[in-house]
């Protein structure tokens, strides 16, 4: 039986700091980084990086090229393979070893890739309500045929098919005013190439590291196909599993929880 985790928490923010490499600082110090899902950035994690940071630990939050303060550079060209780069050029280029690597939602995808062909820069995967992509099919392949007609649609009459809207922060589980505020001030129009494309892996996901799936209950549908693969690989002894009474957005509506949960697997 998967951990139930049920308590609800909420923290506060801080700016991110500059360190770097392998763990550092206190002898049990690690490295995360934080991988946001599709319409969001790094910003999603500001309620979450200070009990990590408290704790002594380094702590990251790359945005993926055209979400967030890197919106800028959303165009035709940006596909999961561009995604897939940011987050592997960010680990090798900030010289990241052992590091936790949590990827939310679509992170999923991002994560997979970096264990997949740098498996020595990652001591642990996690994956928060996210996609775990199997290889040669794409994010909508995976998903319920009604709800991809849906986005293609809404893509089509809302940027020509190129990008899909923001959905409503109630749809992440967002209920408090401000939460709900804040998503719709930062969340971005997300690419949907990224959600149309493949990734190609060599190696199962995961590559055989140690691997976490936590899994947030009201259950959320896009990620059905995902969480099921997360239980068959937990029933075979390779991946933990667990649940969180929480939103899709566990970093926005739970972060205390999430912090601890994240805290234990340093």
């Amino acid at each position: 039986m998967p951990e139930q985790v049920t308590d609800q928490g909420r923290g506060g923010h801080e700016g991110h700091e500059g360190h770097r490499g392998q763990r550092s600082g206190p002898r049990d110090a690690r490295t995360y980084v934080l991988l946001h899902g599709a319409w969001h950035g790094g910003w999603c994690w500001q309620k979450v990086t200070p009990a990590l940071r408290a704790a002594g630990h380094v702590v990251y939050t790359p945005t993926q090229t055209g979400l967030g303060e890197r919106s800028h550079l959303l165009s035709q060209e940006v596909g999961l393979e561009t995604f897939a780069q940011d987050l592997i050029n960010f680990l090798v280029w900030e010289d990241l070893r052992d590091v936790v690597l949590v990827g939310h939602s679509f992170g999923g995808n991002a994560i997979t890739a970096a264990a997949d062909r740098v498996p020595e820069r990652i001591g642990h995967l996690v994956y928060l309500d996210a996609i775990v992509p199997v290889s040669g099919q794409s994010a909508f392949a995976r998903m319920d045929p009604d709800l991809v007609a849906s986005r293609r649609e809404s893509a089509k009459l809302t940027s020509g098919v190129l990008t899909l809207p923001v959905p409503e922060p109630t749809l992440f589980g967002a209920t408090d005013a401000e939460d709900i505020d804040w998503l719709r001030a930062k969340c971005t129009p997300h690419p949907i190439s990224t959600y149309e494309q493949a990734l190609v892996l060599n190696h199962p996901p995961g590559n055989g590291l140690p691997a976490t799936y936590i899994a947030v209950t009201p259950h959320w549908a896009p990620t059905t196909a995902s969480r099921n693969y997360a239980k068959e690989r937990h029933a075979q002894g390779q991946w933990s599993y667990m649940e969180m009474a929480a939103g899709h957005d566990a970093m926005v509506t739970s972060p205390d929880v999430l912090a601890r949960l994240l805290l234990e697997l340093a």
